[in-house]
């Protein structure tokens, strides 16, 4: 009998990536607010190349209680309160992402999605304290600790981690004006990250 399994199951030992980035409203997971949230997942070609899926995104209501640093809102530019960024409960936001993503892992035949980011840790964080804040443990599809990591990726690839410059490097534009977004940055970063595993494809890997 064939083996039909999808490819991308294989590619990473079982897990199926998702690129993630946040914008928040400071550096404290646990106490900070979450405002922004965007995930890529990735899908795989016939060819074996990864490629980006669309993103999914939401701008999220700070929690009752959340610290909004004057300085981390100066820097993103978010205006949490400003009614037309259409921002949602941070419990909503979460549960239809989730739902999409174990959706598309399940097609994948994957056992568990795995973070992406830059500076993944502060992503995931951010994501597992949402998760305890809403309750939604047995909806998180994201493993608990393991991520796979840009700016260790674009430090051995390219000699960058900030990932502008490592963007730059790899011949990709990338804009200062609409970086952190997290949809901007989530994009770049799946574009950077798809880009750098293809080329090692390319070069023999696996």
């Amino acid at each position: 009998m064939t083996d039909h399994k999808h490819p991308m199951a294989a590619r990473f030992r079982g897990f199926f990536p998702v690129i993630v980035d946040v914008e928040t409203g400071g550096f404290n997971a646990e106490t900070d607010g979450l405002l922004e949230i965007a995930a890529v997942p990735l899908t795989m070609l016939e060819n074996g190349d990864l490629a980006p899926l669309p993103a999914l995104h939401a701008h999220i209501q700070p929690f009752e209680g959340a610290i909004l640093n004057p300085a981390a809102l100066a820097f993103t530019g978010i205006d949490p309160f400003n009614p037309l960024r259409g921002a949602v409960p941070e419990k909503d936001a979460l549960k239809h992402m989730f739902h999409e993503l174990r959706k598309l892992q399940r097609e994948a035949q994957c056992n568990r999605c795995i973070l992406v980011g830059h500076n993944a840790n502060f992503d995931l964080q951010f994501v597992k304290a949402a998760v305890d804040r809403q309750n939604l443990k047995n909806s998180n599809p994201f493993h608990p600790f393991s991520v796979f990591d840009t700016v260790t990726l674009a430090g051995l690839v390219y000699g960058q981690t900030v990932l502008a410059k490592a963007c730059f490097s790899a011949g990709m534009d990338f804009s200062n004006e609409e970086a952190h977004s997290a949809l901007y940055d989530a994009e770049k970063t799946a574009e950077l990250f798809c880009l750098m595993v293809n080329r090692w494809r390319a070069l023999g890997g696996i």
